[in-house]
């Protein structure tokens, strides 16, 4: 049995605040963030977060998109998804409770992450939808919270219905390229 895991260093989320820079926190491994991401995922993360604060505001709901903003999920994890949607108003400053959506834009970068280490993440600290949108395949993966507590998948084409909060269900249209 190899003795190194003993020597990964473990953090807690008061060490990742007194950080430089851009870091998650995954179990207390420190993974450093990549660089800022090229045209196409920008332009995409605009066009998902337009389509989200559209949706809410035509349901009338009561929820927020927030891009880019830190979710402390337990002493030791810390990430920052591309996007997320929370049930009522903006925190005062970090996500501290499970989003009722979350979206990821791969990269090269975090391509395996996204699609493994946080769909498990999120799946585990009860995300209900979980979208992944893949800039190179041109089309996105819709999951939902299932009953078993797993995800499932949904077709992530055209108009979809989205039970997001209690009082909150929107319909958001899924374009491909």
């Amino acid at each position: 049995m190899s003795t190194a895991p003993r020597y990964v260093p473990h953090y807690p989320v008061a060490d990742h605040a007194a950080w430089e820079g851009d870091w998650e926190l995954l179990a207390g491994v420190a993974v450093a963030m990549t660089p800022s991401p090229f045209g196409r995922h920008a332009e995409l993360l605009s066009r998902m977060a337009a389509t989200l604060w559209n949706s809410i505001d035509a349901s009338g709901c009561k929820a927020t998109v927030l891009a880019e903003i830190d979710w402390v999920v337990s002493d030791d994890t810390v990430v920052r998804p591309d996007l997320v949607v929370v049930c009522g108003p903006a925190p005062q400053r970090h996500v501290e409770q499970a989003p009722a959506l979350v979206v990821e834009i791969l990269s090269a970068a975090t391509r395996q992450r996204d699609q493994t280490v946080k769909r498990d993440l999120y799946e585990a600290n009860g995300v209900r939808w979980y979208v992944i949108i893949d800039p190179d395949e041109g089309g996105s993966t819709l999951l939902v919270l299932g009953d078993s507590g797993r995800y499932e998948a949904r077709s992530a084409s055209g108009r979809q219905k989205i039970d997001l909060c209690p009082d909150c269900t929107l319909l958001l249209e899924f374009w491909q390229g």
